[in-house]
């Protein structure tokens, strides 16, 4: 049976043709041809002229993610492969593999899917109905292509289970691809030890975006007094222990995170430096203040305040609070790592927010860098959703 056809609306697809993957519903004007929800179609401006094909399902706002530009390309195995060889040799290029994110849906032409290698282990997030059909064959090439350069995959497994999934009109999943294998899995980055937790850890188990941007705290934190709010499984705290802090207190309200922590603490043998405490950042940080606490560097990590355009009004108040909270504990002359993780929350926005904060607490902000996500997490401009992780490092000045 041929393919489907769809045809762009005239005016349509201006995100398309400026190098972004996605068509939206509103884009399309018809469609010619049968097809299911998950199938390749081919996509056609309304002059007939042919944009590529994608995948197309019409539970999505999102109807068509796009997989190739080039007309006579079939999406088959040899597709697939090439696609993930080409990521895997991106990622040996740019960054340590030995633990780092392989695929990065979008940004790697494999729209809607995600895979992280953990030491040994794979860990993958499908996120869109065409991908997933196409799953078990991009594993299997890329078990393919990592055993070209001898390294044995002994475990996949899927985590599946965010919301997301459900506006593409898909169950939400977690589980083994393949046999059974113990989920805890250690990993080494920047010379620090961590334990993951594959299985019930947030996201995909670590966070691999900030790996670049937890070394660059570690000039600023020897002899240090360190606090590191949102803390997760300790990653920034530890890096700070490892840089030779004085004394390092990690807050997190997940108390299976801080757990975590405090063992990961343990597996570096800084369990007398690095200290974990489960609690409200928003309750603790005033406290902190009221009590006279002051630290040379304060790190602030927090998860997306929001993930959708509606609700940033609401996320730049988060914001804003949470980094005057910060700003008022460090001392003068210290520093403060701000971030976040929100597509929505821009550049432009987070900045200004952050200029707000400092300005109502009466300090100035003497920049020391900006960052974004490890190079392992591609941005690929004109794929706006790809860019997501904004980092600030900022000395405060109070006193000048």
């Amino acid at each position: 049976m041929s393919e489907a056809v769809v045809i762009l609306k005239k005016g349509e697809g201006r995100s398309l043709k400026a190098g972004g993957l996605w068509v939206y519903d509103n884009e399309i004007g018809t469609i010619m041809g049968t097809f299911q929800n998950g199938d390749i179609v081919a996509v056609h401006d309304f002059d007939g002229y042919m944009m590529g094909r994608g995948f197309i399902n019409q539970k999505s706002k999102i109807r068509i993610r796009m997989m190739t530009r080039d007309k006579d390309q079939q999406i088959d195995r040899d597709f697939l492969r090439r696609r993930v060889r080409d990521a895997w040799a991106y990622r040996k290029k740019i960054v340590d593999t030995s633990s780092c994110r392989i695929v990065f849906g979008e940004a790697d032409f494999l729209p809607g899917i995600v895979i992280d290698k953990f030491s040994d282990v794979l860990v993958v997030e499908s996120l869109a109905l065409g991908i997933d059909r196409l799953k078990m064959d991009i594993i299997a090439c890329l078990r393919e292509v990592l055993e070209e350069d001898g390294i044995r995959i002994r475990g996949v497994y899927e985590r599946s289970d965010a919301k997301v999934r459900l506006q593409e009109g898909m169950e939400r999943f977690k589980g083994f691809i393949g046999e059974a294998f113990d989920t805890n899995v250690e990993i080494a980055e920047n010379g620090v030890r961590y334990m993951v937790d594959v299985k019930d850890g947030q996201k995909t188990g670590f966070f691999l975006d900030q790996k670049y941007n937890r070394l660059a705290i570690q000039k600023l934190c020897k002899g240090a007094r360190v606090l590191d709010c949102f803390t997760h499984t300790g990653s920034f705290a530890l890096n700070a222990g490892v840089a030779g802090a004085l004394d390092v207190l990690g807050v997190d309200a997940s108390e299976s995170a801080v757990a975590q922590a405090t063992k990961n603490a343990a597996l570096n043998n800084l369990q007398d430096i690095v200290k974990f405490q489960c609690a409200d950042v928003f309750d603790l940080l005033p406290r902190l203040e009221e009590a006279g606490a002051r630290y040379d560097v304060v790190i602030l990590d927090p998860p997306a305040f929001t993930k959708s355009r509606s609700s940033v009004k609401n996320a730049i108040k988060g914001y804003r609070e949470i980094n005057m909270r910060g700003i008022k504990l460090v001392r003068d002359g210290g520093f403060l790592a701000t971030c976040s993780c929100s597509h929505f929350m821009d550049y432009e926005l987070f900045t200004q927010t952050l200029a707000q904060a400092a300005k109502s607490v009466h300090c100035r902000l003497r920049q020391v860098e900006y960052r974004t996500q490890s190079p392992d997490h591609p941005i690929l401009w004109n794929a706006e959703e790809s860019y997501y992780l904004k980092f600030y490092i900022f000395q405060v000045c109070r006193k000048n």
